[in-house]
């Protein structure tokens, strides 16, 4: 009785790391620098090169990452590249909510703590209480 090429291929994944947020990172960056590669191999032969090695480098160790056995190691990674993520799309994500609310509310920087504050639209002068530090200021609104 032969074994279907799906079970074998599960057999082998056993116990391995697998695909994560960084191995499709990776891999979309290596796929980046082949089409930079060949959008410059006419006009810059050493850029090309550059290029193609890039992406061979990020290529080989998506897959490293995906077949490692080392799961401890590539899960904190993983959760490093999270935080990183994380940390530069935030200002992304705060950008966008203050722009959808930008009719009703008013957003203002605490002067201590740089904590973004939200107040309602329209009520003149107020004074606003930072609610991570405490510190009152007084804003138009």
């Amino acid at each position: 009785m032969r074994r279907s090429p799906n079970r074998n291929f599960t057999a082998f994944m056993a116990g391995r790391y697998g695909a994560d947020a960084l191995g499709r990172f990776l891999s979309v960056c290596g796929c980046v620098c082949i089409l930079l590669s060949i959008a410059v191999r006419g006009k810059n032969a050493f850029f090309s090169a550059v290029f193609s090695a890039a992406a061979l480098a990020l290529l080989i160790w998506c897959y490293v990452r995906i077949f490692s056995r080392k799961i401890a190691v590539r899960s904190e990674e993983n959760r490093k590249y999270l935080s990183h993520r994380n940390r530069f799309l935030g200002s992304f994500r705060l950008l966008k909510s203050c722009f959808r609310q930008r009719k009703d509310y008013a957003f203002f920087r605490c002067p201590s703590c740089k904590e973004v504050v939200r107040v309602p639209r329209g009520k003149g002068k107020i004074r606003i209480t930072c609610p991570r530090c405490g510190y009152a200021f007084e804003k138009k609104t």
